[in-house]
């Protein structure tokens, strides 16, 4: 499959699955939780595609590689906020490991890109 755009990457689809996901289920915290770990966790995931768009549009390899490996600590970021979220029973453990492993396979993704940019220098 050819890549033209940010959005043809799959660890840019998998992370907007996540994102969307992540915004759904946050829905249902605390209200008072609405400018911390909501805020938060939905920022951590939104930065991870937006990192991955603006590495894909940037022309140097390093500046590639540098907005992906924001994409990466974004995706560990939200990882936290989970774990968090987990021991704020604001969700359950089988929803804070589904959302985790889904969170590992775009991390996977994004080491991909690193790896073929790096290849390409």
């Amino acid at each position: 499959m050819l890549i033209n755009n940010f959005y043809d990457l799959d660890a840019w689809k998998k992370g907007h699955t996540l994102v969307i996901e992540i915004y759904k289920i946050t829905k249902n915290f605390p209200k008072d939780e609405l400018y911390g770990v909501v805020s938060q966790l939905r920022r951590a995931a939104s930065s991870i595609t937006a990192n991955i768009a603006e590495g894909f549009a940037r022309y140097h390899f390093k500046d590639k590689i540098r907005f992906y490996h924001q994409a990466r600590g974004s995706a560990a970021e939200v990882q936290n906020f989970l774990l968090l979220a987990k021991d704020l029973e604001y969700i359950s453990l089988e929803n804070c490991r589904e959302f985790g492993k889904k969170t590992k396979e775009v991390m996977q993704l994004i080491n991909g890109l690193i790896r073929s940019i790096d290849k390409q220098q």
